[in-house]
């Protein structure tokens, strides 16, 4: 486990910030954006303290592993990960810090649509299936059990909002909003890449049952932007424990989840800091879906 968690990096960074997300932090360097993944975590809507040591480290090599693992299949905005590269951007004190935390991208307009892609019916699917028989306007058959794994996979995108909550919206509706042609390549895309994640995550021994993506434009061409595949964009089963009806443990940071429903917290303000061992058990499971997915060890 890393000693020291980064819970921001605007004191090491000597560019201009342009958004500081929940986790992430955007940098403008010219002709390139820097990304920088900290540690930060967050739930219910709120940042938690303390940050989780590791946490940055396994999204941002992850997405990497990804990127390039896809980009055979569509183009992503990744220049590179290389913080060597950024020269005086970074003191060397700092280098070592922020090592496997960065990546230099293209400056592609981001479109505001969030794509999800379900292959079980889970979470929020569930829910809308439960009330209506449906996810998205999308009629599913009739008995399908919390879990079940669909026929075929489903595109079931969100409308960004960057106060609140994404908007669950019907393809139509999306249609409506960035037109017929970019909406039919964001789901043919989406379907393509989840398949894919889906067929390698199955090897490994991991179920894959929805992940969310974002795409942007450059030069009027669509390319993958954002995370792809990680524990903060994606719904991870171990295979072992998978079953109807139930509520599984993801491999993310249901830890944190866990204990703050369980907690008297009053869900109307930011909770109190959470407890070592729960950090320490979430650091464990982001680090074991690393290794589970790259077969190494984070190093």
């Amino acid at each position: 486990m890393s000693s020291q968690a980064i819970s921001t990096a605007e004191d090491m960074i000597s560019a201009p910030l342009l958004y500081k997300g929940k986790v992430r932090e955007l940098y403008d360097l010219g002709e390139h954006y820097l990304i920088v993944v900290t540690d930060r975590i967050s739930a219910f809507d709120y940042v938690l303290d303390p940050a989780v040591p590791d946490k940055g480290n396994v999204l941002n090599r992850l997405s990497s592993f990804w990127f390039e693992k896809t980009q055979d299949l569509i183009d992503n905005h990744v220049i590179h990960t290389d913080i060597e590269q950024l020269g005086s951007v970074i003191n060397e004190e700092h280098k070592a810090i922020l090592k496997n935390r960065i990546m230099v991208s293209r400056k592609a307009e981001r479109i505001d649509i969030e794509c999800v892609v379900r292959g079980y019916v889970t979470g929020g699917g569930w829910r809308q299936y439960e009330k209506n028989g449906e996810i998205n306007g999308i009629k599913l058959p009739k008995g399908l059990r919390k879990n079940d794994k669909l026929r075929e996979p489903i595109f079931t995108p969100a409308a960004k909002n960057d106060v609140g909550h994404d908007e669950d919206i019907s393809f139509e509706k999306m249609s409506d909003l960035v037109g017929a042609d970019i909406a039919e390549q964001l789901r043919s895309r989406s379907l393509e890449m989840y398949s894919f994640a889906r067929d390698y995550c199955e090897e490994q021994g991991i179920i894959l049952a929805d992940c969310k993506l974002e795409f942007g434009l450059v030069d009027g061409k669509l390319i993958l932007i954002d995370e792809i595949f990680t524990p903060d964009a994606s719904r991870f089963w171990a295979r072992e424990n998978y079953a109807l009806d139930i509520e599984i443990d993801s491999m993310d940071k249901e830890p944190v989840r866990t204990y703050l429903l369980g907690s008297d917290w009053d869900k109307n303000s930011k909770p109190d800091p959470l407890p070592e061992q729960v950090v320490a058990e979430t650091t464990r499971r982001y680090r074991d879906i690393y290794k589970r997915l790259t077969e190494q060890e984070l190093s």
